[in-house]
């Protein structure tokens, strides 16, 4: 494997099942230690959103590639591509490597030259500390029990306006969980030098005190080591 080229860089790699609290949790870590931050999901979201607007199928490689080439980062904030609808066409999109490759350069670049000056970068996704910079500074990999995930899930939706069944989000969970954990490109996986962190019962402010707690000692090491260098 080609070595990404973030080794200068400090870097928080935050991978984990959707709705485990991963996203809520790399841009804490970013705020406390003033590091820039990218959703990686966004970006297949994104992706995913451009397919759909354009009339495409997420699983077809030329429909997905053009929607990466097409992506507008202007809606990363829109609330559109957190629907579950986007989100099952984000998992489609992964999965063609056409789409990997053509997003891998763009976080790549992010890793290495965070913006703004930040002196590090925290990225979440799914393959962040195993593909996209498997030299990361630290790792976690987040993860709840699903029935736990599928109702932080609805009552996000449900805080959008968008009324959906909780089984039905349970069904949906554990099918994409499936999906991405067995897709033969960068698939879903804790790397070997990850830390486990369960939220299933952690609220919001103790889930990230164990994040950080097992983040700060490499971060705050390499903080120490740019300072002096």
């Amino acid at each position: 494997m080609k070595k990404s080229p973030t080794t200068r860089s400090i870097v928080i790699a935050v991978d984990g099942t959707a709705a485990s609290g991963k996203g809520t949790l790399a841009k804490k870590l970013a705020a406390h230690f003033h590091f820039a931050h990218l959703d990686s999901g966004a970006l297949y979201r994104l992706t995913a959103l451009a397919v759909l607007d354009a009339k495409g199928d997420p699983k077809d490689p030329a429909d997905a590639l053009k929607g990466a080439q097409s992506i507008d980062l202007s809606l990363a904030g829109d609330p559109a591509i957190r629907t579950d609808v986007v989100g099952q066409a984000a998992s489609q999109v992964a999965a063609i490597g056409a789409v990997r490759q053509a997003l891998l350069d763009f976080q790549r670049s992010f890793l290495a030259s965070p913006p703004g000056g930040s002196p590090g970068a925290v990225m979440d996704g799914r393959d962040i500390g195993t593909v996209i910079c498997p030299e990361a500074t630290a790792k976690l990999y987040i993860d709840a029990r699903p029935e736990l995930r599928a109702h932080r899930r609805w009552l996000e939706l449900k805080g959008m306006g968008i009324a959906r069944d909780e089984a039905g989000l349970l069904a949906e969970l554990n099918a994409r969980d499936a999906a991405d954990k067995s897709r033969p490109i960068s698939p879903l996986k804790q790397a070997p030098d990850a830390a486990l962190l369960d939220t299933s019962d952690l609220g919001i402010d103790a889930a990230f005190a164990a994040a950080l707690a097992l983040v700060s000692t490499k971060i705050e090491g390499a903080l120490k080591d740019r300072h002096r260098g």
